[in-house]
């Protein structure tokens, strides 16, 4: 069945965002990549895809796809489709579509909106393709499934306060040389302490990769306290983990929160609320279910 993501906003609109040679400039600078945040990880792909339409100069692209994630109700998606709209380089493309849109991301709490509309009386019309057409499918095939791009995760280690970011900034050089993705030891240490390496919980899981005794001592952790220490434990694990279930991040992330025996034990990721919540929230973050190698890839002397 094919799916029509759109009857695109008004045929005046397209016209004048088709014109040929038409390139994007904005008034207040170009904006850079999305933030990384939790929504659906089709939605944040589809407004990764509408970003870099636009930076390759396709804005009827860009505003298909932003459109189609703002159907969703993707707040992100629905500002940068008002703001496609809004700046053009001959024209104003739809100033009613355009300010109807800020106007409500603004209402929703997004920042950038609001300063984007200032002074601008909001508009009174929704783009047709929030209101008319087939609904775009969410679903999306696991072969087509692609990892978080870089540019989106450093985007979201910028953003973190200091101390947390130099967490993150440890972890992401240390995890090449385990042979693991950094997008996906950032998922991990998100879960596990929220980059907080003086993290304990109740189960005694300290550090910044919440390493038991036991895993601690497993891979030769002599400080669990010690954040290089204690990455380079949870990292040998990781690799051990995905080298164990071939890649697939689901397994292994229930793996990491439930131990590889219940794995076993279960066929597949346990049916624990926990193990499943904790499952859902890395490939939230990591976007893929199967793990991508990094470039780069240092044996590390760690025992499993």
């Amino acid at each position: 069945m094919k799916t029509r993501i759109l009857p695109l906003l008004s045929r005046t609109s397209v016209a004048i965002m088709l014109c040929t040679g038409m390139k994007l400039v904005f008034a207040q600078g170009e904006d850079g990549p999305p933030n990384w945040d939790d929504e659906p990880p089709v939605l944040s792909r589809w407004i990764e895809e509408a970003y870099r339409a636009e930076r390759s100069h396709l804005p009827r692209r860009a505003a298909q796809r932003y459109c189609a994630a703002a159907r969703y109700g993707s707040l992100e998606a629905q500002y940068r489709l008002g703001r496609l709209l809004l700046l053009g380089r001959d024209a104003v493309a739809d100033p009613a579509t355009a300010t109807t849109l800020l106007a409500l991301a603004a209402q929703r709490g997004h920042e950038k909106a609001r300063v984007l509309l200032a002074g601008r009386m909001p508009g009174d019309r929704l783009p047709e393709c929030l209101t008319t057409g087939e609904t775009p499918a969410m679903e999306l095939k696991e072969s087509a499934q692609e990892v978080v791009p870089h540019e989106v995760v450093e985007r979201y280690v910028s953003a973190l306060p200091k101390e947390k970011r130099r967490m993150a900034k440890l972890v992401q050089r240390l995890a090449p040389r385990f042979a693991v993705d950094p997008r996906l030891a950032l998922a991990f240490v998100r879960s596990e302490s929220n980059f907080d390496a003086g993290a304990l919980s109740p189960r005694n899981a300290q550090g910044l990769m919440q390493l038991i005794p036991e895993t601690a001592e497993r891979f030769g952790v002599r400080d669990v306290w010690s954040p290089e220490q204690n990455a380079r434990g949870g990292l040998a694990y990781l690799r051990w983990l995905l080298k164990r279930f071939e890649g697939d991040v689901a397994l292994t992330s229930a793996a990491y929160n439930a131990g590889e025996k219940a794995v076993e034990q279960h066929g597949g990721v346990p049916p624990y609320p926990e193990t499943r919540e904790y499952v859902r929230r890395i490939l939230g973050f990591y976007r893929a279910t199967q793990h991508e190698q990094p470039n780069q890839s240092e044996p590390a002397a760690t025992r499993p």
